[in-house]
């Protein structure tokens, strides 16, 4: 009998070549939901990532660091090279990538047991043709399982911005929980304020909006209500995997408190924001702990909880 997995994560896996001035190139295990995936088995859940692997240096390298945190990874057996990004790091620590990068995931490959939750996003969710396999298979699974999706905006892979912005909303719609960055919403929808944006992304059909900012710390939207956190302070090592430290916390958080699947969707909908407060600190303290330490490494239960005392209160 097929494993069902709690958490099912589709998406792409990245080999992140990453330079910095006058070092010597790194290649870091990568991908937005790869991280996601990473990170959620580091916190004790049980997590399968549906992605592409090529049969090469960096497909196995991607593989074991999955492996090695607990995550079922299943591929659809294609042969296509493992997609790669080179990410250059300023003095500051501040990524900026450049990509190489194809996705086809095959149709067949999504046929699965159900999850609980299904989460996506990224290259994955846009770029075609893997992209139209994608939402079927999340809008397949959304009767049975709630949603999470963070579009994770690379304007190089985006294509025609109009094409772009209608994709990542039908996404938006077909989701439960949604996490975007303020440069995401601002790529998006130039000019508008990001939570003006986010409350429209809400009245289509989330139950949560989520809008990290960087150093300014995160914001969440609930219908009638915007709860903010502030970050804690922190030496940045880089930002590489800080926004899917945060999906990932973000989803530990809401299983946590019994608010993912279908039976916790009428829960998540009725979220307060007491609950949502404390969320909130969950996801800026996973992000705050991978940003103190070089690439996309997400913390495991004891790191998260001593982060979490450095997380101000939140405030509305």
């Amino acid at each position: 009998m097929a494993h069902s997995p709690a958490l099912l994560i589709i998406g792409e896996c990245v080999a992140d070549v990453v330079r910095r001035p006058d070092t010597a190139d790194r290649v870091h295990p990568g991908g937005s939901p790869a991280n996601v995936a990473y990170g959620l088995a580091r916190l004790g859940h049980d997590t399968t990532l549906l992605t592409q692997l090529g049969p090469d240096a960096h497909g196995r390298l991607i593989r074991d660091h999955l492996v090695s945190a607990g995550v079922r990874v299943r591929t659809d057996g294609g042969t296509a090279p493992t997609p790669a990004a080179s990410v250059s790091l300023d003095g500051a620590g501040r990524a900026t990538y450049a990509f190489d990068i194809t996705w086809t995931l095959d149709a067949t490959a999504t046929h699965t047991p159900p999850p609980r939750h299904v989460h996506t996003g990224s290259v994955a969710a846009v770029m075609e043709p893997g992209a139209g396999t994608v939402r079927a298979a999340v809008a397949s699974l959304a009767g049975t399982a709630t949603v999470s999706y963070d579009p994770n905006v690379r304007p190089e892979l985006m294509g025609d911005h109009t094409d772009a912005v209608r994709g990542v909303e039908r996404c938006v719609a077909l989701s439960d929980v949604v996490k975007a960055s303020d440069e995401d919403l601002a790529w998006l929808y130039p000019g508008e304020p990001p939570e003006r944006a986010a409350g429209r992304w809400l009245r289509s059909g989330p139950a949560l909006v989520l809008v990290t900012r960087g150093a300014d710390g995160a914001l969440a939207v609930l219908p009638g209500s915007v709860t903010h956190v502030a970050a804690p302070p922190v030496r940045v090592a880089d930002t590489v995997g800080a926004g899917d430290a945060f999906m990932s916390g973000t989803l530990h958080a809401l299983a946590a408190r019994g608010l993912l699947g279908g039976a916790g969707r009428a829960r998540l909908r009725a979220l307060d924001p007491d609950t949502l407060g404390d969320v909130l600190r969950h996801a800026v303290a996973s992000a705050a702990v991978t940003v103190s330490r070089a690439g996309a490494l997400p913390p495991d239960p004891r790191e998260l909880a001593a982060a979490l005392d450095g997380v101000p209160a939140p405030g509305r």
